[in-house]
């Protein structure tokens, strides 16, 4: 089996922190832009795409900058985590996407997260 590749994508959000932090760790903002649907216990949380289901783990959290997930099917350690990054002198708002995917899907996972954002910008309307 093909090793997965770890990529890192950053998207230009205008949003405040707080606001942002609120979808992307919370059940019902991710609901908003991420997943069809996503419901969670405790640190397990069930995203559901098109009927079917996905669960992965809360394994790290810091409120209001980053959450961090790993995925419990998958047969190797991936994650995928989502970190507000706030530039110190401009106060410009990004999102830092850090995921896996097969080397021969890279162009399909980054076009996948894109299409994410740019939801989660116009549930923010920021566009």
């Amino acid at each position: 089996m093909e090793e997965k590749v770890k990529y890192e994508l950053e998207f230009p959000i205008h949003s405040s922190p707080q606001l942002l932090y609120q979808y992307i760790s919370t059940p019902s903002g991710l609901s908003e832009w991420f997943a069809d649907n996503v419901n969670s216990r405790g640190e397990l949380f069930t995203f559901i795409w098109d009927g079917a289901e996905e669960q992965a783990k809360l394994v790290r959290k810091k409120s209001g900058e980053l959450v961090k997930f790993r995925w419990l099917e998958s047969e190797e350690d991936t994650f995928f985590e989502i970190k507000i990054v706030v530039d110190e002198i401009t106060k410009d708002v990004s999102l830092m996407i850090t995921d896996f995917t097969d080397e021969d899907e890279m162009d399909e996972s980054k076009m996948l997260w894109e299409n994410q954002i740019s939801d989660l910008k116009q549930v923010l309307g920021s566009t």
